[in-house]
């Protein structure tokens, strides 16, 4: 008997997973450095984009590596990093892994008073639809993240036609309650994944007694959201401070 031609789902039905994490330099709860890890708790989340934050490249205090391009090499996935520090060979920044097709479209500085902060931003097809993931790092302050708010939201990144015009995630570690200035902002343009699974909204930080909501993934009106959780195991819970969030979804 002949065997049956594979079954796959309509374009807009079938799932991918993408991943925000602030990995902390790979430096957990039990000041350890250890990217295999941090590959561990991703690769368990089978996560198809994934969005860090806080990567060390080429950095004394972290052994010299590039844990943004370990990670992808432990995950068989590519990495676009952008620095959002950048002092002589040493770097520190964010970063986007899939093994899906991408094409990078831009990464630069936030305006920053204090610690400087950046974004970046890629576009990932999707079962041939273009998808805009931008992943950031607000800063600490109000004041920076209403003003780093404001920039995203401008013609160099959301605003642009390119982004507009495609299906768009907007994630990471945006140092942002739901009752803050930026974050207020961010969810009249975007939709809060976490607020349309039908549970309840889980904190990402701190990672042994989570208390704070402040790892984001934002969706644009063209995705549905499937599922959403936080990693919440013990080996999340001690390979950095933060929680990765997981969100599951497809583009309609």
């Amino acid at each position: 008997m002949a065997t049956p031609p594979p079954f796959f789902p309509p374009r807009d039905q079938r799932e991918i997973k993408i991943l925000t994490y602030n990995v902390h330099s790979c430096i957990g709860t039990d000041r350890r450095i250890d990217l295999n890890r941090i590959a561990d708790v991703i690769a368990q989340s089978q996560a198809d984009i994934i969005a860090l934050q806080e990567l060390d490249v080429g950095r004394k205090r972290t052994g010299g590596v590039d844990q943004a391009a370990a990670i992808a090499t432990l995950l068989k996935m590519n990495a676009h990093f952008h620095p959002a520090l950048h002092v002589e060979e040493e770097r520190y920044g964010d970063a986007i892994l899939t093994a899906l097709p991408t094409r990078l479209i831009r990464a630069a500085a936030l305006p920053s008073i204090g610690e400087t902060r950046g974004a970046i931003w890629v576009q990932v097809d999707v079962h041939g639809e273009p998808l805009n993931v931008l992943n950031t790092h607000l800063g600490l302050r109000n004041r920076d993240r209403i003003r780093q708010v404001a920039a995203l939201l401008g013609d160099d990144w959301m605003g642009h036609a390119e982004f507009r015009s495609s299906p768009s995630i907007v994630c990471g570690d945006l140092n942002a309650t739901p009752s803050t200035s930026a974050y207020k902002r961010l969810s009249t343009h975007l939709r809060d994944a976490q607020l349309l699974t039908g549970t309840k909204p889980r904190s990402t930080f701190p990672s042994r007694y989570p208390l704070l909501r402040i790892d984001h993934v934002f969706v644009s009106q063209e995705i549905r959201v499937k599922s959403s959780s936080i990693v919440f195991d013990p080996l999340a819970r001690r390979a950095s401070d933060h929680l990765p969030l997981s969100v599951g979804f497809s583009i309609e």
